[in-house]
């Protein structure tokens, strides 16, 4: 038995096994096409449009409750669609950052993806590594952080005989051992599918949704008014009836599920183009509104690229002598500390001396060291650890000069029976990202407070953040324990990953929109606390899950684009809810402005019906626009964008009012006419305002997206074809539907110079 645990599991007994008990991942739960569709068309928006079928089926209109229910398939189909592609980004990121264990097959030592391992696979677990399943030690020693798991604060130790559980990480030592469990078998399998991706509703969403709530409240108000006003003229149930289709279907924002996922599918898709991938839809606007960033240091700010910066030594000890000594006391393929060291001396053709025996790193000890065959002994690690005497002046000034120089140093002795003499002092840098400086600098134009939040020592993480322009004071671990106001810090140094929950929870608290950086399996409840939680390119398959963003490179320029990208998507939807506002307040006012002075409902379902799908087309294309991204972070302010379309609704309520006015009274248009002349005034007056509140500045300042542009030539063109044709409604001649054009391009101008008024006088924008 123990010949067959020392060579492994052949190949072939691996496939059967992996047959039996399945990939080591857990499974995630996929639903059919046909429950994906029936849950688009579950919902408070759904089921008003579908009221509104039922009610045109119950009146005999055939026409158009089949054009209603077109658009209610289109929009699931869009929604399911765009979610589908969403998830096969996140799998194929998955796929090219698999986690890969080190097992034995067939007698060999080799590299898999960790799904393919079985249990009685004999697997290796190295320092950093995740444990890839349940796991029985055989030999060496290991301390394990399962905070992520069990919520234990410290590591805990785990020897031969003892479990490994899966998702735990290894802080210190090494091991070798059997798979007991693997994937949902696992002890903590089941725990680990709760952190699959997430499909509950936006804050953006619930705003824009809280915005139609309040406009339904208005309008069916209005509408109780409308059908209370026709009783009392007279109109009998069956003329009221489609009054009250006409009023319902205005009332209803039938883009609304399309236009959410078709914004962020497509800003999704520019961010996965460049270096970020987000594994839910909803980061897109997370992103948009942090308003601070906690920044890890290794390989976001650094280069992540250990090397040798100095080598100092006392006593007349030559560099090379010193570097041997720190060499000696290192091991292949161990410590990355202990390669640089090795790297080095290789590289120097420095001859190393032999160790007879060698022991690692030691947390507690802060030292590692090899005996060699005369007795002595070499040591490396904490300076402190190594000499108890005072230093000389000299040491204390070469000590002072690697810390400054913001050096990870180690200190290098030589022990003869009770005489310990310190050989010298190595200094270790991570150099900053060339890009790093420049990048904090935009985030800082861009609203966005960046602060450090790393493991390694204050000295070294004060130099690095001066050197790319992170200001504030030092807060160190023990001083964050009693923290209550984390403003004027901006380096947390020695930081232990359980402590960023905390500190993500004290920004918070003082009102902070916080982005939280994080690479390991127990920085998964640090980056859930967060709103943007943000997995750097090394991070562990547990800490992506968790994030809502993932790097899939290098540095914070992927920050960068998701902030820009994110707040551009915010003012697309902020168009597209502006827009939303202006027209359920003039469609709805309209209709009950109309009743009043003709006595008649002066659009009809069908018209209705068709007004949305044109004016729907437009602002669904408003999710390609080109927008700005804002120079701060952004925040839905339902009141005010509520203010904001209001005026806009009613001055476009005020226009179609009078042309139904000029209609009626200078062109003497018959009932049916006035229909039309209502439906394109209405169209081409909600087609100015959305070019008009896309722009902040005046309407021309900057020109909209090819997709925009087009959507409304060819609606624009379409409605007066069937207008002047009479396709669908009564005729109107070509000088009444030119005279029309060019009354909404005056109305265009004067509703821009009233954007201008409302933002320097009113909402002092």
């Amino acid at each position: 038995m123990s010949e067959k645990i020392e060579q492994g599991l052949s190949t072939a007994e691996a496939a059967k096994l992996l047959k039996r008990f399945g990939a080591n991942a857990v499974t995630e739960i996929s639903e059919s096409w046909l429950h994906a569709l029936a849950t688009k068309l579950w919902g408070p928006l759904p089921w008003m449009l579908e009221a509104t079928i039922l009610l045109e089926l119950f009146l005999g209109h055939g026409p158009q409750a089949m054009i209603i229910s077109v658009l209610l398939i289109f929009n699931a189909v869009l929604g399911m669609t765009q979610e589908a592609r969403a998830k096969d980004a996140v799998a194929a990121l998955r796929q090219t950052l698999a986690v890969t264990a080190s097992v034995r097959r067939d007698g060999l030592w080799m590299r898999i993806d960790a799904s393919g391992l079985v249990p009685g696979d004999q697997i290796k677990l190295a320092l950093g590594a995740v444990v890839p399943a349940d796991t029985k030690l055989t030999s060496g020693s290991v301390l394990i952080d399962q905070s992520m798991l069990t919520g234990e604060s410290l590591p805990v130790e785990r020897k031969p005989g003892e479990l490994a559980y899966a998702g735990a990480m290894i802080r210190h030592g090494e091991a070798t051992g059997i798979v007991m469990a693997t994937g949902s078998h696992t002890y903590f399998g089941k725990t680990a599918s709760l952190v699959q991706d997430a499909h509950g509703v936006s804050g953006e969403q619930r705003a824009v949704l809280s915005v139609v709530r309040d406009l339904a409240l208005i309008n069916g108000a209005v509408v109780l008014a409308m059908l209370a006003y026709a009783h009392a003229i007279g109109r009998t149930f069956d003329e009221s009836v489609p009054l009250l289709l006409t009023a319902l279907l205005a009332s209803i924002p039938v883009a609304l599920p399309s236009t959410f996922t078709l914004a962020a599918a497509l800003s999704a898709r520019r961010l996965v183009r460049g270096a970020v991938l987000p594994t839910r839809l909803a980061a897109i606007n997370e992103a948009a509104t942090m308003s601070l960033l906690c920044t890890d240091k290794t390989g976001t700010l650094t280069q992540n690229a250990l090397s040798i910066h100095s080598i100092l030594g006392f006593g007349g000890t030559a560099e090379d002598a010193v570097l041997a000594a720190a060499a000696a006391a290192s091991s292949e393929g161990g410590d990355p500390v202990d390669q640089v060291l090795i790297d080095a001396a290789r590289a120097r053709g420095v001859a190393v001396p032999t160790a007879i025996s060698f022991e690692p790193f030691d947390p507690a000890r802060k030292y590692a060291q090899a005996r060699l065959a005369d007795g002595d002994l070499l040591r490396k690690g904490a300076l402190g650890a190594l000499v108890s005497v005072p230093l000389s002046a000299e040491q204390e000034n070469a000590h002072k000069h690697l810390t400054e120089a913001g050096c990870r140093v180690l200190a290098v002795t030589r022990t003869s029976g009770t005489t310990t003499v310190l050989l010298g002092l190595l200094g270790l840098a991570d150099p900053p990202r060339e890009d790093a400086a420049s990048l904090i600098a935009t985030l800082h134009s861009l609203g966005v407070h960046v602060v450090m939040v790393t493991g390694d020592a204050p000295e070294t993480a004060a130099v690095i953040a001066k050197s790319v322009g992170i200001t504030g004071e030092v807060c160190e671990s023990a001083m964050l324990e009693k923290l209550t106001a984390p403003g004027d810090y901006g380096v947390f140094a020695g930081v232990f990953p359980e402590q960023k929950f905390r500190l993500v929870k004290l920004f918070q608290r003082d009102g902070h929109v916080v982005g939280m950086c994080g690479d390991g399996t127990n920085d998964a409840p640090a980056l859930r606390q967060a709103q943007m939680g943000i997995a750097v390119s090394t991070a562990t398959d547990v800490a992506k899950a968790a994030a809502g963003l993932v790097l899939t490179s290098p540095g914070l320029a992927g920050i960068l684009d998701a902030i820009r990208e994110g707040r551009a998507a915010f003012q697309r939807i902020r168009t597209y809810t502006l827009s939303m506002v202006v027209r359920k307040i003039a469609f709805v006012f309209y209709l009950a402005l109309g009743l009043v002075i003709t006595g008649h409902a002066v659009l009809t379902p069908l018209l209705m019906v068709l007004l949305l799908i044109v004016n729907d087309f437009l602002t669904m294309a408003i999710t390609t626009d080109r927008a700005l991204p804002s120079s701060h972070p952004r925040h839905w302010r339902i009141g005010r964008i509520i203010g904001e379309g209001g005026i806009y609704g009613l001055a476009t309520l005020g226009y179609a009012t009078l042309m139904l006015q000029i209609g009626r009274g200078l062109w003497h248009l018959p009932l049916a006419q006035i229909r039309t002349l209502s439906f394109m005034t209405l169209m081409l007056a909600i087609q100015a305002s959305i070019y008009v509140i896309r722009e902040e500045r005046w309407f021309w300042s900057s020109a909209p997206s090819i997709w925009l542009a087009g959507a409304t030539v060819v609606m624009v063109s379409f409605s007066l074809l069937v207008a002047g044709c009479g396709i669908l409604m009564a005729p109107l001649g070509w000088n009444i539907l030119g005279a029309i054009i060019g009354g909404v391009l005056l109305f265009m101008l004067l509703l821009d110079l009233l954007k201008h008024i409302v933002a320097q006088v009113v909402l002092h924008i």
